[in-house]
This record gives structure tokens, sequence and C-alpha cells, in this order.
């Protein structure tokens, strides 16, 4: 293989995210100088902070450049290493963007352990998805045995980890999530104790029943008229940690919301988090997900794309809710 496969930011979206906004091109196979090394990426993450890096406004990091690969978090295997930190053949996990190849200093990678999961789970369960969960979920919002935590984006990878970790810590674990198919993957498959499709027209009325004792914690994902309605049955003294709020990442108009005075009525405790924040937290929040994983007291779903050319239109449509799980694609 001499050349790489690459996928460049070319314009901003106005609105929704179009293939438009995007590029395929072939660039010489790069080489890693001293320190460095060269990576082939087997796997390619798609996540909803991605949405907010092709803005131009200022935001809690760098933003995409218009004319450069995609940003993205990947998994892959060295294929040439001038850094005494790695060798060939180990598997790294990193954020060398949307490529096939990608070189980076030794700082930038992490090994990771495909004995305690598959590769691509360093892009999910074992990833940046579950460290937000465990992170959100145990550090900020500290649930108690017995309380109920609601989580929107329910199926997702982030909201999924959520509610199992929930459910470990002795809580109430309801989900929102959008469609009777998601709905019975979130109960069934995933164990929480309910879960509300927003899209079937009763929301306010179905997260009562789901929650009738009230709503202790809120771990948001979404945001709009789903985190309104959470808003309403907020307890006092309960807590909000803030994660996402993807419904209104494409949109030019934002929803306004309405019930604000529940936060100062409940004396409820909000705060928004970026994982990244804490990396010290990463070691002890990815053994905990670890020894979870293995006693078969987690599970995951990933939804996969084939093909570096399929990035674009599996991005848009993780956005739009079409995924089950982490949306991942597959390079090799």
């Amino acid at each position: 293989m001499t050349t790489n496969r690459q996928v460049l930011f070319v314009n901003r979206p106005r609105g929704w995210v179009s293939e438009d906004n995007f590029r395929m091109v072939e660039s010489p196979l790069p080489s890693p100088t001293q320190g460095q090394v060269l990576v082939r990426n087997h796997w390619l993450s798609l996540d909803p902070y991605m949405r907010g890096r092709m803005d131009a406004g200022k935001s809690y990091a760098k933003g995409a450049e218009l004319g450069e690969v995609m940003v993205g978090g990947t998994v892959g295997e060295v294929m040439e290493s001038k850094s005494p930190k790695f060798k060939t053949g180990d598997m790294v996990a990193g954020a060398l963007g949307w490529q096939e190849y990608g070189v980076s200093d030794a700082s930038g990678l992490a090994k990771i352990d495909t004995s305690i999961g598959p590769a691509s789970y360093y892009l999910g369960i074992l990833g940046m998805p579950g460290v937000t969960a465990w992170m959100g979920l145990l550090e900020i919002a500290q649930p108690k045995e017995g309380e109920t935590v609601v989580v929107s984006a329910a199926s997702g990878a982030v909201g999924g980890a959520v509610g199992q970790i929930a459910r470990i810590k002795g809580c109430r674990a309801v989900g929102i999530a959008g469609g009777k198919a998601k709905c019975d993957y979130v109960t069934g498959e995933l164990g929480f104790d309910d879960c509300v499709d927003y899209k079937a027209g009763g929301l306010d009325a179905d997260l009562q029943a789901a929650a009738p004792a009230g709503i202790d914690v809120c771990f948001e994902n979404v945001g709009g008229e789903v985190f309104d309605a959470v808003l309403r049955q907020m307890n006092p003294f309960s807590r909000i940690a803030l994660c996402g709020l993807v419904s209104q990442y494409n949109l030019t108009e934002p929803y306004a919301m309405k019930n604000l005075r529940s936060i100062l009525v409940n004396r409820v405790r909000m705060q928004g988090f970026i994982v990244s924040d804490r990396l010290d937290l990463w070691p002890r929040a990815r053994a905990e997900l670890a020894g979870w994983l293995k006693a078969g007291k987690l599970k995951c779903r990933e939804s996969v794309a084939h093909g570096l050319e399929q990035a674009p239109k599996a991005f848009i449509g993780m956005l739009k809710g079409e995924n089950f799980g982490k949306q991942l694609v597959k390079l090799v």
C-alpha cells in the first residue's frame, strides 16, 4: 500500500450536516519521523461531539479545520514505529481522524488490551463513551441506591452504559429512546427497568408512569422537548449530568426551554461536563468497566458501516438516531 485514503472536512454546515461537507481524497502514505509511529486504522468512531467541531464558534476544544482530515477517534495497528514506546503489531487507540492511515507521536496513542474485549470496544464501552457514562453518572450525578435515574438517548453508546451502571448501583433505570424497537432493546437486552418512547406521543404521561416516584438523577444527552419533559418531574435536590444536546446540534433556531423554573423550585444541581477534563479518572473508570464487562454485567451493541467512503452517511444517520449503540466504521 502506497496511498492513504482520507475524508476531508471541506465546508461548514448551516443547519443539518450533508455529505457535501466532506470530500474523499487519496494522498501519499505518510512516513513517521523520530518519536512517531505509523498506524493503520482498523476502526473509526462516529460521535455526536463531532458536529460541534464542525462549527466555527468557540467551544471546549479546537474545531475541525477546513481542508483538513475530519476529526475522530480511531483504533488501529502499528505498522512502523520510531518510538521506543510502541512496536510493530501493537494495537493502539488514538484520534487519527477519518483516514485509513495516520502518523502520531507517542503522547497521542495508548496501547489497548484486546484480551479484555474486541478492539472496537475501545471506541465504545471501554473507550470515551463508556468513560463518559461512568464519569457523568458516578462522579457528577452521584446516584444513591434506590433512586430513579433517567437517561435520554438510552439506546446509544453512552446512554446504554449509563442505565446499566445505574442498575449495578441499585437504582431504578429509566431510558428515553425513539421507537418501539429501541425501547425493547433498552429493557430487554440492556436490562433497564423501563423505557419511554418519546415518539409515541405521550411523553409526559409515559415518563410519569415509568418514574412514579419522580426523577432523582437525569443524565441528559438530547436536550429540547425531551429534556423539558424530564425537568417537569425532577425531585427536590435532584441532580442533572448534562452530557449532550444532540437534538439541538443541527438546528438554526434552538428549542426554547419552558421548564427551567423546575431547577430553581426543586433546588436541582445541574453540571455540564467534558470527559477529557478528568483524564486522571480514566484508568479507574476503564478498570471498573472492564470488570463489569467480564462479569457479564455490561452489554453493548455496535452499528457498523463498512469502508471509509461510508463515514459521512453513517455520521449523518447517527445524528438522526438511526444507529443502535455505538456507531463505527470498519476500515480493515
